[in-house]
């Protein structure tokens, strides 16, 4: 009798992502046991994201701050563009894994579609954002020191060692894992794609050498580059950088700072008398407030990559799922990343000065700011203000508006643990931080606030339910 049994099959993933008419296509293929049903975990329904622990995620974030801080040209808005990739290839990675979340392309700007899973191809969530995560944190860093390249491969190697309940290898086969490493690559270097027509990409390098240095304007009331170092103004061209999110740089705008003017009875007067009055008469709480929300590039993770550090700490906290972990870093780090847009966006169009010279030509001569130098750049708004305020409303609905919770950013560095009644208690106290320093007036705060605030909102509209 003529044996009807096969020796071999062949099973197909399909991927399809491109923009308009473009389109990838993978097959991969695996050899059947001949002459059985197929009954294995090779085609076995695939556990939900939810199913996994959040691990993978919060080992890169780690990860990734520590590369901010150690990686040359990662000044605060290249910092929080950076997370904000690594935030969206984590959940456009995982989404096909979350029946109840649906793929941000077609709402982000631009993003018109990504690759797609095959619903019958079963694939191991923590794998493919292992791989994805590990791509794109390759391609966002790529002039890390060669010990932190280093340090990514491993990261990579090591985690389904480290964490054998995530990746046991009784339930997920080669073939699983061929196939979910090839659909997180392909899912980051789609992203990468697209992150390359932003604006921003190589901000600090080759792309930027051919534009024309930056001429500020003048005038009564206009920025001018501050003592001591007076250097040149930082990325004035970054609020023309296309957003996550808002659907222009200017969607979320913040109110009008005073009218300036030199008069002792007017607004303006009296905010920069504040800005010198405080600096004279600090108290030993306000300096530390000042200090411990520095966040200063080269030193620290900077001020995304402060809330992003706390996000992580609280997903460790919480034993989160890898499912909430994607959620939470998706909207967090977009928002920031939009927020130092808006913020950017808003300084180089009103250019107002800085209180140190303000102060100096109006008030006091031999002032100047007595915790930290005026970075470079206009004072409205306070871009510490803008993403706080971002920052603060995305982990209040992720966690609860009224959650306390213990920052561990700076332990290393001498200035925690620090505990805080609510995500908007902790950002009001990084706004006014700036005022404290010295470095902002009081309206550059407030219109921070209000401008991050609105940046929050236009993130939580976004559709993520079916």
């Amino acid at each position: 009798m003529e044996s009807t049994v096969k020796t071999s099959c062949t099973r197909g993933l399909r991927l399809v992502w491109g923009r308009r008419a473009c389109a990838v296509m993978l097959w991969l293929t695996a050899a059947c046991t001949p002459g059985l049903a197929q009954t294995s975990a090779a085609n076995a329904p695939a556990k939900p994201a939810s199913a996994y622990s959040a691990n993978v995620a919060t080992e890169w974030f780690q990860l990734a701050l520590q590369l901010v801080q150690q990686t040359p040209g990662f000044s605060p808005p290249i910092a929080a563009r950076a997370l904000g990739y690594l935030g969206l290839a984590l959940y456009e990675s995982v989404v096909p894994g979350m029946p109840d979340r649906i793929s941000l392309a077609g709402q982000l700007n631009e993003l018109d579609s990504l690759p797609q899973a095959q619903p019958d191809e079963p694939l191991h969530w923590p794998t493919v954002a292992n791989a994805s995560l590990a791509t794109m944190t390759r391609m966002m860093f790529s002039n890390a020191s060669a010990e932190n390249k280093a340090r990514i491969d491993l990261l990579e190697r090591s985690l389904p060692l480290k964490y054998a309940q995530d990746f046991d290898p009784n339930a997920v086969t080669a073939d699983i894992t061929n196939r979910s490493e090839t659909y997180g690559k392909l899912m980051a270097m789609a992203l990468m794609t697209w992150a390359r027509t932003d604006g921003g990409h190589e901000a600090w390098g080759p792309l930027r050498r051919s534009q024309q240095n930056y001429v500020p304007p003048s005038g009564d009331g206009k920025w001018s580059a501050t003592p001591p170092a007076f250097a040149p103004a930082l990325l004035p061209q970054w609020g023309s950088v296309r957003p996550f999110v808002l659907k222009s740089p200017d969607a979320c705008k913040a109110p009008a700072p005073p009218a300036y003017s030199e008069q002792l009875n007017s607004d303006f007067y009296k905010e920069a008398a504040e800005v010198h009055r405080l600096s004279l008469q600090i108290t030993q709480e306000q300096r530390q407030y000042a200090l411990y929300w520095a966040d200063d590039p080269g030193k620290t993770p900077t001020p995304a990559g402060h809330w992003a550090f706390i996000a992580n700490d609280l997903l460790k906290q919480n034993k989160a799922d890898l499912a909430k972990a994607a959620q939470t870093f998706v909207l967090l780090n977009m928002a920031m990343a939009d927020a130092f847009i808006a913020a950017w966006n808003t300084k180089y169009a009103i250019n107002l000065l800085r209180p140190v010279t303000y102060i100096q030509l109006v008030i006091d001569s031999n002032w100047v700011p007595t915790l930290m130098h005026t970075p470079p750049f206009p004072d409205y708004p306070s871009g510490h203000s803008v993403q706080s305020s971002a920052a603060a409303a995305i982990l209040g609905s992720a966690f609860g508006a009224q959650t306390r919770f213990v920052d561990n950013t700076h332990n290393d560095r001498g200035w925690g643990p620090r505990t805080f009644a609510s995500f908007t208690a902790a950002s009001e106290e990084a706004a006014l931080s700036r005022l404290y320093a010295g470095i902002h007036f009081r309206a550059a705060v407030a219109g921070g606030q209000v401008q991050g605030r609105c940046v929050a909102q236009k993130v939580m509209a976004l559709k993520l339910q079916p």
